[in-house]
């Protein structure tokens, strides 16, 4: 659901909404262009300026800051961050950051993090596989 206008926002969600980096919010598209034409370049979500595209350290700096703050939605981004190797971070799952992260999400709550770390737990991708576990 959109945080703003609080309607479904219909699969596959990438092609219908926006990630915000900078509050880990889902708006949709609907939303965004009504707060473009209203001038707002900013998220339409907590009105925090972007980044530039080139400034990685400053989206992974936000995105440390929440999870510090022990914000489940953070941890499990910025493990799969370390999961799929982006935003400068090493593709981390033979020591398996990406699990560790997942899996303290999940115990505050996330059900994408428990979702990921099945994934995990069922290819044995940073842990042994375990399919019994994984479901």
């Amino acid at each position: 659901f959109c945080p703003i206008c609080t309607l479904p926002i219909p699969f596959p969600m990438e092609g219908h909404s926006f990630f915000m980096a900078c509050c880990l919010k889902r708006v949709c598209n609907g939303c965004h262009v009504a707060a473009l034409k209203r001038g707002m370049f900013d998220c339409a979500f907590c009105r925090t300026p972007p980044p530039d595209k080139n400034d990685v350290d400053t989206t992974l700096a936000r995105i440390q800051a929440r999870v510090r703050k022990n914000d489940p939605a953070a941890i499990n981004f910025l493990g799969q961050k370390y999961y799929h190797g982006k935003e400068g971070l090493q593709k981390d799952m033979r020591k398996g950051k990406a699990v560790e992260l997942f899996t303290e999400a999940a115990e505050l709550g996330s059900i994408q993090a428990l979702s990921n770390l099945g994934n995990a737990y069922f290819r044995g991708d940073g842990v042994q596989q375990d399919k019994a576990r994984a479901v």
